[in-house]
């Protein structure tokens, strides 16, 4: 470079061009997520969404965030980036949609070292895939070129969920007593918790190639740990809308063990019966290969249940059947119990 000319921001590391080529790869993308509400589309500096007035009497707006986390990891190693996206998705609707909040729309941030179009087009396109499954807009984002900040080949993905819910229909755990039912939602497998733990564990002590075929996985061990997160909220908002549900946790980063207990009002606690649901073979691998203690998978990972619903005693069994019925495996997996100060859960 010749030392009298100035500097531009290509040569700094940052290619405006290659951001503009990503926006306009991704603008079909967002546009066939639209929903009634989106004003716009991808391109200006906000995302605009219409409450429709004749629509909501007295609308609260629930908001949750979220990201990948080191799953990432796997999908660098496979070089493989289109489910990813949904998993953004899944987690930052999974915990709205608890509260009894029916997704709106979503925005994503994809941080990188290098901006390429094609790569940013494949994320984005598992991005509104998981938008179509939850039934919101991509409303908007970010991709933020960062020269130094990222290893070559790697990104973050992180995403923003804006749902509704009418003030009277909040899911807040408040109903919640003695003697309640606890139905399980199946999960999809690992989804997308406790990945740091699964790499340290298969990965770098046991030394599992991705590319390994598991016969008691069915796949390989990379198709496994790419298994996008299940989206729930088509069958958890039929529940809520046909039954009193009167709370729900989604089951992330904390298990079992960490997640149920948010959403329990004081003085009550909820016993698990182990055994009560089909676990995936992934966790059992994870569990000998780590010699990991059982209380330690029940705080890490979600163990084959996704969601967590607290029904009264006689809706459960009509609970598990219309779950079944819109395609979900559902399990009657314990009850509320009276408790001492905080609640928590108690595995039996």
């Amino acid at each position: 470079m010749d030392a009298d000319r100035g500097l531009t921001y290509r040569e700094a590391g940052v290619d405006v061009e290659a951001g503009d080529e990503a926006v306009r790869r991704i603008k079909g993308l967002a546009a066939s997520t639209n929903v009634p509400g989106v004003l716009g589309g991808i391109g200006g500096f906000g995302g605009l969404f219409h409450l429709a007035s004749g629509r909501w009497r007295d609308p609260v707006l629930v908001a949750g965030a979220d990201g990948v986390g080191t799953k990432l990891k796997i999908a660098f190693a496979l070089d493989r980036h289109d489910t990813v996206g949904i998993d953004a998705v899944a987690y930052c609707v999974n915990d709205v949609i608890v509260q009894g909040a029916e997704p709106l729309f979503f925005l994503d941030y994809i941080g990188l070292g290098k901006l390429e179009p094609g790569l940013v087009e494949t994320i984005v396109r598992g991005v509104a895939e998981g938008c179509r499954r939850a039934g919101c807009a991509l409303l908007g984002g970010e991709t933020a070129e960062l020269p130094g900040l990222y290893r070559p080949g790697e990104y973050d993905l992180v995403g923003f969920c804006v749902g509704a819910v009418e003030r009277e229909a909040v899911i807040d755990g408040r109903s919640v007593r003695p003697g309640d039912a606890i139905v399980g939602i199946g999960s999809t497998g690992l989804q997308s918790s406790g990945f740091s733990l699964v790499r340290e564990v298969l990965l770098k002590r046991a030394g599992l190639p991705l590319e390994k075929h598991f016969p008691e996985l069915g796949r390989t061990l990379g198709e496994e740990l790419l298994e996008p997160t299940g989206i729930y909220a088509r069958q958890l908002l039929a529940v809520a809308r046909e039954f009193e549900l009167r709370a729900a946790a989604n089951i992330s980063g904390g298990g079992l063990l960490g997640n149920i207990p948010r959403v329990l009002p004081a003085g009550t606690c909820a016993r698990i019966r182990r055994g009560s649901w089909p676990t995936q073979p992934i966790f059992d691998l994870i569990r000998r290969r780590g010699r990991i203690e059982e209380r330690e998978m029940f705080r890490t990972f979600n163990l084959g249940i996704a969601m967590v619903l607290v029904v009264p005693a006689d809706a459960a069994d009509a609970v598990c059947r219309r779950l079944h019925d819109l395609g979900e495996r559902a399990h009657l997996i314990g009850e509320i119990v009276a408790g001492e100060g905080d609640p928590e859960v108690v595995l039996v």
